[in-house]
C-alpha cells in the first residue's frame, strides 16, 4: 500500500481544540493515571509475596517485552479499526490485569501474567488517548495539545499517590492494603472504560485497506535519534514508579506521596510555562533540557534519607517530564503520515516501554547488589550521556516547528 500524508483540511468541528472531546479525554487520562499510581507499590507486592528487587525487574521486563511485541506486531490495527474499537479492548485488559493481581497469593506465573495484561492494557490506553486527541486538532497544534492533555496525568498522579499513602497509613494489614490498592485500580479502570465509550461513541470508523505492520512502518518512517530520548524516559519511569517505593521503605520513609505530589505540581506548572517552547527554542532543545532535568533529579534522589528531601528532586524531575513527554511524542509520531499516526504514536511510546524493558532488570540487580543510591547514580549518568548526545543533534538540526515562526 502506498501511503501519502493526509493534506486535507480539518473539519470545522476539529478547530475547537478545547471542547467536549478534550475535556472528556482529560478526565479519562486523569483517572487512568490515578489508577496507575495506586499500583506504584507493585514492587512492595512482589516483596510481600517473597520476591526480590531482581524479581521485580524481571516481572516488569516481561510485561514490557510483551507490550513492545504487541506494539510492533499489531499496533497498526489502531489505524485500521480506530480508537473506538481498540481503546475499550485495552481498558478491559487493564481491568483483567488488576483482577489477577488480587488473585495472586504467592510468587507464581499468575503474577507475571497479571503484569503482562495490566501493562499491555495500560500502554495501549495511553496510545489510543494520544492518537484520538491528535486526530482532533490541526497539525500545528499537536505538540500543544499533547502537552496540555498530558497535564491531566499530573492531577491523577497527585490523587493516586497520596491516596495510596493514606491507605498504607490507615490500613495496617499488608494483604488488605494490596487488595484495596489493586482492587481500587481495577474499579477506576471500569469507570475509565465507561468514559472511553462515551468519548468515542460518535466516532466513525472508516473501513480501509489494512496498513503495513508496525515494524515495517517503523523502518519506513524511522523517527530518528528521538528514540534514545524515549528510551531514557522509560528509564526514568522505571526508576521512580517501580523502585521508589522500595527505596523509601529501605530508608524508613513513611510514603512516596510527597515526591509524586511535588513531581506532578512541578510538571503541571512547567508544562503551562513552556507550552510555546516548541515554537521558540524547538523540540530538540526541549528534549535536551528535559534530559538534564532527569539527570539532576535522579542524582539528588541518591542522597535522600528523609521524606522532606524528596521535594527538590521531585521538582526537578517534574520539570524534566514536562519537557520530555510532549517533545518525544510529537517528534516521534510526527515522522509518520496522518493515516499512520496511530501506529506512529504507538511505536514511539513503544520505545519508552523498550527503555523500561532494557533498564528494569539492570536497575533491579544494581539495587540488590549495590543499593538504591548506586541505582539512582547510574540512572542519572545514563540520562546525562543521552542529553549530551542529543545536544549534538539540536545544534545541527533546527526544529521545523520553530522555523515556522521565522
Amino acid at each position: 500500500m502506498t501511503i501519502q500524508p493526509d493534506i486535507q483540511p480539518l473539519p470545522t468541528s476539529m478547530t475547537g481544540v478545547y471542547g467536549r472531546t478534550f475535556w472528556l479525554a482529560y478526565l479519562a487520562n486523569s483517572i487512568l493515571v490515578m489508577a496507575n499510581a495506586l499500583t506504584f507499590r507493585f514492587a512492595e507486592l512482589v516483596h510481600f509475596l517473597g520476591g526480590t528487587e531482581s524479581v521485580v525487574g524481571d516481572i516488569v521486563a516481561l510485561g514490557t517485552l510483551v507490550a513492545v511485541a504487541v506494539r510492533l506486531s499489531v499496533s497498526h490495527v489502531l489505524d485500521d479499526y480506530g480508537t473506538r474499537v481498540i481503546w475499550p479492548i485495552c481498558a478491559l485488559l487493564f481491568i483483567c490485569g488488576c483482577g489477577m493481581f488480587l488473585a495472586a497469593t504467592q510468587m507464581s506465573w499468575l503474577l507475571y501474567l497479571a503484569r503482562v495484561a495490566f501493562f499491555v492494557g495500560l500502554t495501549g490506553m495511553f496510545a489510543c488517548s494520544m492518537t484520538h486527541i491528535q486526530n482532533h486538532v490541526p497539525p500545528e497544534r499537536r505538540t500543544e495539545i499533547i502537552g496540555n492533555l498530558g497535564s491531566s496525568g499530573f492531577v491523577g498522579m497527585i490523587l493516586g499517590s497520596n491516596l495510596g499513602d493514606g491507605i498504607r497509613h490507615f490500613v495496617t494489614d499488608l494483604q488488605t492494603q494490596f487488595l484495596i490498592l489493586f482492587g481500587g485500580a481495577g474499579l477506576i479502570g471500569i469507570l475509565y472504560l465507561v468514559i472511553v465509550i462515551l468519548l468515542t461513541y460518535d466516532d466513525h470508523v472508516v473501513k480501509r485497506t489494512a496498513s503495513p505492520i508496525a515494524i515495517r512502518l517503523m523502518f519506513r518512517f524511522w523517527p530518528g535519534t528521538v528514540v534514545l530520548a524515549a528510551m531514557t524516559m522509560g528509564l526514568g519511569v522505571t526508576a521512580t514508579q517501580t523502585f521508589l517505593t522500595r527505596y523509601a521503605t529501605s530508608q524508613k520513609i513513611e510514603g512516596i506521596g510527597l515526591f509524586f505530589t511535588g513531581y506532578a505540581i512541578s510538571a503541571f506548572v512547567f508544562r503551562l510555562l513552556v507550552q510555546n517552547w516548541s515554537q521558540t527554542i524547538g523540540r530538540h532543545w526541549m528534549l535536551v533540557r528535559g534530559l538534564i532535568g532527569h539527570t539532576v533529579g535522579h542524582f539528588l534522589l541518591s542522597f535522600v534519607t528523609e521524606g522532606w528531601q524528596f521535594i527538590i528532586p521531585s521538582i526537578i524531575c517534574g520539570f524534566g517530564h514536562a519537557l520530555l513527554f510532549p517533545a518525544v511524542v510529537s517528534l516521534g509520531s510526527g515522522a509518520f503520515p496522518k493515516e499512520c499516526r496511530g501506529a506512529g504514536t504507538a511505536i514511539i511510546l513503544g520505545f519508552t516501554d523498550f527503555g523500561s524493558l532494557v533498564f528494569s532488570p539492570i536497575l533491579g540487580r544494581i539495587s540488590d547488589r549495590f543499593g538504591f543510591q548506586a541505582m539512582y547514580c547510574v540512572s542519572s549518568s545514563i540520562a546525562l550521556f543521552t542529553a549530551l548526545g542529543y545536544a549534538y543533534i539540536a545544534i545541527r538540526h533546527e526544529d521545523e516547528e520553530a522555523q515556522q515562526l521565522r
